[in-house]
């Protein structure tokens, strides 16, 4: 059977493109790798939470706990619009690369899981990441299942985080939207 390294933004988002992968037969190996999730006790809360859901799922996976803030910040300050592109970027390209390493045949992305995410950038990204590296990426829409991935990792008591990772995505969650912003009142 065909191998594929399943780049795993979090546990919750992990259930089900492995479910959907497995029944489409691939031999699944996760692998998280997601350097830029502030702050660290979050990043903590979600390396918990994917190990949770690859013991529930008797998945073989890859876990790298790399940590790379200052990175991060070198480069998005300023650039914060495109803070998204260089973050998939970073962790594409690390799929790629570890897919080619450990002999897989494909790579793909629980990213494609969720609906807040650019769905078209993402794919963009995964085939130049796929050229660069010398692997094909797998695509697949798996927002389909969010419903159902969603529901059992809740009956799976798994910890669903509130916001994508960095703090701008934190803030971008949990301000308020009362107050147009400067742009919004614009006519």
């Amino acid at each position: 059977m065909p191998r594929i390294l399943l780049h795993s933004c979090c546990g919750p988002c992990t259930l089900y493109p492995l479910q959907k992968l497995r029944e489409g037969n691939w031999v699944v190996h996760p692998f998280f790798y997601n350097p830029f999730i502030q702050p660290y006790q979050e990043l903590s809360r979600r390396i918990e939470a994917f190990e949770q859901v690859v013991e529930k799922t008797s998945a073989r996976a890859i876990l790298r706990k790399d940590y790379d803030l200052e990175g991060f910040f070198r480069e998005v300050v300023f650039r914060e619009s495109r803070r998204c592109h260089y973050c998939y970027s970073v962790r594409l390209n690390a799929a790629a690369r570890t897919a080619k390493k450990s002999r897989m045949d494909a790579f793909t992305t629980t990213l494609l899981y969720s609906k807040h995410q650019n769905h078209e950038l993402i794919c963009s990204i995964a085939q130049e990441a796929s050229i660069r590296n010398g692997i094909p990426f797998h695509y697949e829409d798996f927002r389909l299942g969010r419903a159902e991935g969603q529901s059992r990792a809740r009956s799976l008591g798994i910890y669903r985080q509130q916001y994508c990772g960095c703090i701008y995505s934190e803030k971008e969650r949990f301000t308020p939207r009362d107050d147009p912003g400067p742009e919004e009142g614009k006519e």
